[in-house]
Formats: C-alpha cells, sequence, structure tokens
C-alpha cells in the first residue's frame, strides 16, 4: 500500500514539473500563442526593399520581396479593417527612393486620419525612409546601435577620362542638347557649366521639398537640424528627430500595447506570404482572378534594350510590346496604367514602344505614373499618355539623345595585339572605315563621326515630334525647346514646364483610371505581364532573348560581360553611368536616350 502512494507521489511531482516550468537550464520559455481575433496590429515589413516589378528568376518562382504597387493597395485595404487599429512599419535597413517614400508615407496618412496609429522602426534612417517616417509615423523608432543618415540631398558623378587614357581606350560619344552632358563623365575631369547647372536646379528643387516634407510632420525640428546627421540614437532622440530607442520586437510590442492590440497580423513581407494570409490580402487588392479587370497595369521599370527582358530586369522591348497588344485586344480593359521609372536607353525600341502606346491610346484611355524617375527614353513612352502623374520628387526630362561606341583597339596594341580591317572594295580609301563601323577594335573616323551625328540629329528632331504628338494641346514647340537639350526636373517644375500634368503618384494615378472605367477607386486592377516563366527568363515567348536572339557575334562577348557587369555597376549610383551609357555602346547599341550619369537620391 505504501508502495502504490508513492508511486502516485512521484507520478504528480513528475506532471506538476513539466505544468510549472520545469525545463532545462539555458532554453527560454516560448511565449504563449497569440489569439486569432481580437484588436490587431498589421505589420508590414519592407526590410527587404521595395521594388516596383518582381525579380526575374530561371523558373519563374515569385519574389519574396514585397512590390510597390501591391503594397500600396493592401495598405488602403487595411482603412475598411475595424480589427485593425494601428500599423507598425518595419523598414530595416534597405533604401528607398524619395518619390516611393513620399507616395507611401501619404497612403499611411490617410489611415493615420481615419483613426489608425502608425508607427515606424527601422535599423537606420536615410534620408527618403526619414522623410517617410516623420510625415507617416506617430511614433519613430531605431535600436541602440542604430543610426539616422539625415546627411543632406546630394549626387555624386564619377569622371573616368583619366583611367580611359591609361587603359588607352577610345569612347567616341556624341550628343545633341547642350545640357545632356553624356560625354562628360568619360571625356572630361569634372562637369560643364550646362551640366552643372541642370543637376544642381534639380537637386535644389527636391532638397526644397525633402525639407518641406519633413517638417510637415516634424514642424519642431530645425532646418540645420534635419541635414545635418548623421546622428546616434541618443542625440537623434535628444534633438526629436526619433521618439523611441528600442529593438524591433521591444518596440513592436509597444505599439501594440498604445493601440490595445492583442495580436499581430503580417499583411506585407515575407512573414506574410509564409502564413498566406498576407498573399491572399495582396492578390485580393490587385485582382488576382483569371478575368481582367477595366483597369489594367503595365509596369515598366529600368533601362530600355530591344533585349527582350524578364520583368524586374529592364524596360525590354518586346515585352513591353507583348504587354501593350494584350491590353490593346482585351476587351475588359478599359483603361491602362503605365507606371515608368527608368533613366531611358535605346532610342530605337524607345521609339518602337512609343508607337504601340500611341496605338493603344487611340482605343483606350492611357495613363502614365512616374515613379522615381522618366528621363530620356523614359519620359519619350510617357509622352504617349493621354495624362501624366509624377510626384515632386520625380525626376524627369533629359529630352536628347547620345551616340557612340567603345573602341579598344589602342588597347590591344599596347600589350601587343595588332588588328587589320580587309575591305572587300579595293581602292576605296574610306571603305575600311565604314566596314570597321560597328567594330570594336576601330574608333570613327571624322566622315563616320559626322554620318552619326547627323543621324543622332534626326532621332533628336523625332523626338521632339513625338513629345508634341502625344501631349498636343498640353505644350507647344517653342515650349518644349526651352525644356529641351538634356535639361533635368524635378517632379514641380516638370509640372510648371507643362512635361507633367498633375501631382501625385500611383494611387491618384490609379483613382484617376477607375473614374474613366466608372469602377469604384478601390477596385481590382489587372497587372499584365506577372505570367513570366521559365521561357520568358531564357528569350522571351518567341525565343528572341538573350539566348535566343540572332546577331553579330562579334557582340556575344561584350553582351555577356555587359550582363555580368551590370549589376555591380549599377549597384553603385555613382558608378551607374558604366551601365547607362557605355554597356549599352559594348552590346551594339549606337543611339541612346539615356540620362546620361547615375542619380539615385535616397
Amino acid at each position: 500500500m505504501k508502495r502504490n502512494v508513492s508511486v502516485a507521489i512521484t507520478i504528480i511531482a513528475a506532471v506538476t514539473s513539466a505544468a510549472c516550468g520545469g525545463r532545462e537550464k539555458g532554453k527560454a520559455v516560448s511565449p504563449p500563442p497569440e489569439p486569432r481575433k481580437g484588436p490587431a496590429l498589421a505589420v508590414i515589413d519592407l526590410s527587404q526593399g521595395l521594388p516596383e516589378e518582381p525579380s526575374s528568376n530561371m523558373i519563374g518562382l515569385p519574389s519574396r520581396k514585397p512590390k510597390f504597387l501591391e503594397t500600396v493597395r493592401t495598405i488602403e485595404k487595411l482603412a475598411k479593417k475595424e480589427e485593425v487599429k494601428g500599423i507598425y512599419v518595419s523598414l530595416g535597413s534597405a533604401p528607398m527612393g524619395l518619390s516611393k517614400a513620399d507616395e507611401l508615407a501619404s497612403t499611411l496618412i490617410k489611415l493615420r486620419d481615419g483613426g489608425k496609429k502608425v508607427f515606424c522602426h527601422a535599423d537606420g534612417y536615410t534620408n527618403a525612409t526619414l522623410m517617410f517616417a516623420s510625415r507617416a509615423c506617430s511614433v519613430i523608432s531605431m535600436p541602440p546601435a542604430g543610426e539616422v543618415e539625415n546627411i543632406g540631398i546630394a549626387a555624386q558623378v564619377v569622371y573616368f577620362r583619366k583611367l580611359l587614357d591609361t587603359l588607352k581606350v577610345r569612347i567616341d560619344i556624341l550628343q545633341v542638347g547642350q545640357f545632356k552632358g553624356a560625354e562628360e563623365s568619360l571625356t572630361r575631369d569634372g562637369p560643364s557649366p550646362q551640366a552643372r547647372e541642370s543637376l544642381e536646379s534639380t537637386l535644389a528643387g527636391l532638397r526644397k521639398h525633402w525639407l518641406a516634407r519633413i517638417r510637415e510632420g516634424r514642424p519642431k525640428l530645425e532646418e540645420s537640424v534635419i541635414e545635418d546627421g548623421p546622428y546616434f540614437p541618443d542625440r537623434a532622440k535628444a534633438l526629436g528627430v526619433v521618439d523611441l530607442i528600442a529593438y524591433d520586437d521591444e518596440a513592436r510590442t509597444k505599439a501594440k500595447e498604445a493601440c490595445g492590440a492583442v495580436r499581430s497580423l503580417d499583411v506585407v513581407g515575407p512573414a506574410a506570404q509564409k502564413e498566406g494570409e498576407g498573399l491572399a490580402e495582396i492578390l485580393r487588392a490587385i485582382g488576382g482572378g483569371g478575368e481582367s479587370s477595366p483597369v489594367a497595369v503595365i509596369r515598366a521599370t529600368g533601362s530600355i534594350s530591344a533585349t527582350d527582358k524578364g520583368a524586374g530586369s529592364g524596360i525590354g522591348e518586346k515585352r513591353i510590346t507583348r504587354l501593350i497588344e494584350r491590353a490593346e485586344k482585351d476587351e475588359a480593359i478599359k483603361v491602362v496604367v503605365l507606371r515608368i521609372d527608368s533613366p531611358g536607353g535605346s532610342a530605337l525600341s524607345s521609339d518602337l514602344m512609343w508607337h504601340g502606346l500611341m496605338r493603344l491610346r487611340a482605343k483606350k484611355k492611357l495613363i502614365v505614373s512616374v515613379g522615381e524617375m522618366a528621363a530620356s527614353g523614359g519620359y519619350y513612352l510617357a509622352s504617349a499618355g493621354d495624362e501624366i502623374f509624377a510626384q515632386p520628387t520625380s525626376i524627369l526630362g533629359s529630352i536628347g539623345v547620345v551616340g557612340g561606341k567603345v573602341s579598344v583597339g589602342n588597347s590591344l596594341e599596347h600589350v601587343g595585339v595588332h588588328s587589320v580591317t580587309f575591305a572587300a572594295k579595293a581602292g576605296d580609301a574610306r571603305a575600311a572605315s565604314r566596314a570597321a563601323y560597328l567594330s570594336l577594335l576601330d574608333p570613327w573616323d571624322e566622315p563616320t563621326r559626322a554620318r552619326v551625328l547627323e543621324g543622332m540629329t534626326s532621332i533628336y528632331e523625332l523626338f521632339l515630334r513625338r513629345i508634341l504628338e502625344g501631349r498636343a494641346g498640353k505644350i507647344v514647340r517653342q515650349e518644349l525647346e526651352q525644356s529641351a537639350e538634356g535639361r533635368i526636373f524635378s517632379g514641380d517644375e516638370a509640372l510648371r514646364r507643362k512635361l507633367v500634368d498633375k501631382m501625385g503618384g500611383l494611387r491618384e494615378a490609379l483613382a484617376r483610371a477607375a473614374e474613366l472605367a466608372g469602377v469604384p477607386a478601390d477596385g481590382p486592377v489587372t497587372v499584365l505581364g506577372e505570367d513570366a516563366g521559365f521561357l520568358s527568363a531564357l528569350g522571351g515567348e518567341d525565343g528572341s532573348g538573350p539566348l535566343g536572339q540572332a546577331g553579330p557575334v562579334d557582340y556575344a562577348g561584350a553582351d555577356f560581360a555587359g550582363r555580368l557587369a551590370e549589376p555591380i555597376l549599377g549597384s553603385t549610383p555613382a558608378l551607374a553611368q558604366l551601365t547607362a551609357v557605355a554597356l549599352p555602346l559594348l552590346r551594339g547599341e549606337k543611339m541612346l536616350c539615356v540620362l546620361p550619369f547615375g542619380l539615385a537620391i535616397q
């Protein structure tokens, strides 16, 4: 009998130990699961960045990064969710452009005005994310080892003349437009007065808007404080730049307490996609079904080329043309929104897409929304719109033409490699020069340069005519010429110069499209071009892309080298002009409508 009692006591002790905290030393106790219902804090995780388009991959798997359109639409949907009492934005340390930051803030301000509290947390703030947080958020937090890089608006341009001279690389660059400045980073050691004037006036406009937006949300901050960083957490808090020093989990807990939430609801970001709830919300926000909506969106992001690139890899003319034709033929689609974020590129590809857009516009309304920039070829496309929306911090213009080619014959000669061009037409002194017009080995002679400049002038005149045709009744030739020749402008200055029609972001463009289509502003939209998979990544549905294209053997190596170098050079704004100018020339493009220097304001 005593033995049974002893066994019973042992069992009870074991159960009590397991239920009342008996655990191995060193292991943390898991927090109790959150309730599935009740007041919620919606979590928007932008720590992986916020691209316009999904990144392309070889097998068509979707990127885990949230995309701008889907994020904006999802945030708008939160206004109607009564259980959502607050929004927590986790920025991490990912960069964000000024234009996106401005529009995202405007979207969240509407929710805040509707009674929902907004909280922002970042590992570190940049010029752009500080502007975003200052405008949109009731509480701004950062970790103890973070940094606020509010260092003021500036741009860097790198000049390569001495390096190219040392390597004996010859780059023939011609331009139409005295403000274009395309050759300067390659042929000069500093800017010309015209290039300096164009860039500094644009930066001054961006700075004015940046300062005003920050003080709109934090009126007590002095201008000297706003752009006198970097600040580390204690000083940033003392100056009123941030409100709270805490780690992400701590800041999130405080946000829940502040808005009376009992649970977190991941709606944007990797956690949302993993759980499925946030992904479903995003799909519902943009339509998702098999049938087209009356409003459709075409996203055109990156440099423009003839190469048929996948979504997120630049603007491939064949891919965009297919999307235009799809929108044109789909009777359910009444209005198309073209979302542009591009510094330009191939002049030929720009004109071919412009023609397709104008054909589409003849049948349906075409609204253009400019993201960070619509410069040169990007503005070429934008000019086809019935209406153009841009943010004050968008960059527009650069209406001009660049032409040239890279030749490495002198470099090879320097290391003992000599080349000779044999022309079939014997006795013609210029036959060899004409035959070497496309060669990477020989520079242009003067007659060839004159012929190329003649063609560039013709393209420039075509560019002006296209803009005047697309914006007929809104701007005349004399006005356009005052804004051409390569000048660039901030969005509000572009509005004053009649290059755009209205200030506003993607939300305003979609609202206008919905109005024209006669549907609710928050109704579904169809995003065209999201079904790119393995075949299109290889070379498009018609096999005409990088692995299937036909072309001179001479350019195969240059194209491959350009593709390897582009993500490396393009990731550094100060070096991006090599991507913008030199790499297209290596690929065989001879005439470009492109912003000639890297310009990324963050």
